[in-house]
């Protein structure tokens, strides 16, 4: 089953938290944990951009751009 543009949200949101925690405090454990978020951001993304009949880079930019500015979407 392909994931959800909500799905994507999460997951991006999912990856961010994690890099935040590398960012904070970086080793192994958190590096690792920030790679799974993000490889399982990008297979949905995948997922979703086939089913959907588009490219992946649209998808992820607006993923990303609901993530990150979350204000736009809103209005």
């Amino acid at each position: 089953m392909a994931h959800t543009f909500e799905d994507l949200v999460k997951l991006e949101r999912l990856a961010e938290e994690a890099h935040a925690a590398y960012t904070a405090s970086p080793d192994d454990g958190t590096r690792a944990a920030w790679r799974e978020a993000a490889d399982a951001f990008q297979a949905a993304v995948v997922e979703h951009a086939d089913a959907e009949g588009r490219s992946r880079y649209e998808v992820e930019m607006a993923a990303k751009k609901a993530v990150r500015h979350p204000e736009a979407e809103a209005a």
